[in-house]
């Protein structure tokens, strides 16, 4: 392995600068000249505030006065793109490889070779299916189908308190890209949660790519096609602003006459919540640098991590926004 032989050289290197009799070693590293590790991340790309905060958090934990050197590339939501950048990452002989991806297929070709590189892979955010889990070190973020579930036990209590109980509720699902494991995750556990209640019709759900503007033209395809709708459900926040642009241009008031359900919790859908235009929104943290940095220095001494590393999420909606705000640091 690449880090086993550089650690041989090293203890080489320290052996052969030993003096005696108080001497001090030549070839002993100075402070400043200390290796920075080096780190190639893959960013999915800038479709949404979240993204953004994501990226936000790997550049400003992964910088030289943390000791890292990283080396950032955004896909712009290709998978293409991603691929041919660990590529890249492997021809510069990067210790360590993260990788937010598109898609949850396709993967296993690419991850090969970074294995037989010796450069342990990091999966954050989103995940890969693999036929040899070997090929990537741990995935870091959300548990999607959680969120998902949450969702609906938040529609659930919502029904139960406003005495809808007993009445027929349309629902539509403004998914995320499709096969991404956000996606993924959030519809299954929106439709099995759904699917636990009669009075829940699903109309309807499409993807929005994770964008406001496609977010908004899915939504406006919705309100055409069905007159009456009660629920949205938003695979993530930007969507949910183009879904509340598209409900007002018919005259109708989000949150009120249509229930907004989002997921993500950035700082602006808390703004939408304090408005009332967001009834809830299912947290998704994107502060996942200091994370991925924890686990590198675990490594980094030889220490195991474990495969799956969950972030802890929450559930704000109209009640707690006003509150949360202030706490909020994306």
């Amino acid at each position: 392995m690449k880090k086993l032989l550089a650690l041989s050289l090293a203890l080489a290197t320290v052996a052969g600068g030993v003096t005696f009799a108080g001497g001090k070693s030549d070839s002993a590293p100075k402070a400043s000249e200390k290796k920075l590790i080096t780190v190639g991340y893959a960013q999915v790309g800038a479709e949404s505030d979240w993204r953004t905060a994501n990226t936000e958090s790997f550049k400003s934990t992964f910088t030289e006065a943390n000791g890292y050197k990283l080396i950032f590339d955004d896909a712009q939501q290709k998978q293409e793109n991603q691929i041919k950048a660990i590529r890249n990452f492997i021809q510069q002989d990067v210790d360590y490889i993260v990788v937010a991806p598109v898609v949850e297929t396709g993967w296993e070709t690419v991850l090969s070779e970074a294995k037989a590189a010796g450069i342990p892979v990091i999966l954050s955010d989103r995940q890969m299916k693999l036929a040899d889990e070997s090929l990537y070190t741990c995935w870091v973020g959300g548990n999607f189908l959680k969120e998902g579930q949450d969702a609906v036990l938040w529609l659930n209590t919502y029904v139960e308190k406003n005495g809808l109980k007993d009445k027929d509720l349309n629902v539509v699902i403004l998914q995320g890209t499709i096969g991404s494991s956000a996606q993924v995750g959030r519809t299954q556990g929106e439709l099995e949660g759904l699917a636990k209640n009669p009075r829940y019709k699903v109309l309807a759900k499409q993807t929005g790519e994770f964008t406001q503007a496609k977010g908004q033209e899915v939504m406006e395809s919705f309100l055409k096609a069905y007159p009456k709708i009660d629920v949205v459900f938003a695979e993530n926040d930007n969507m949910a602003f183009g879904a509340i642009d598209a409900i007002k241009a018919v005259g109708k008031k989000p949150g009120k006459d249509i229930i907004i359900i989002s997921f993500d919790a950035v700082h602006e859908a808390f703004n939408r919540m304090i408005a009332g235009e967001i009834n809830a929104d299912v947290e998704c943290n994107p502060l996942h640098g200091p994370r991925v940095a924890e686990i590198i220095q675990k490594l980094e001494a030889g220490q195991a991590v474990e495969k799956i590393q969950y972030v802890k999420e929450d559930v704000f909606d109209t009640a707690n926004a006003k509150e949360m705000l202030p706490t909020r640091k994306y």
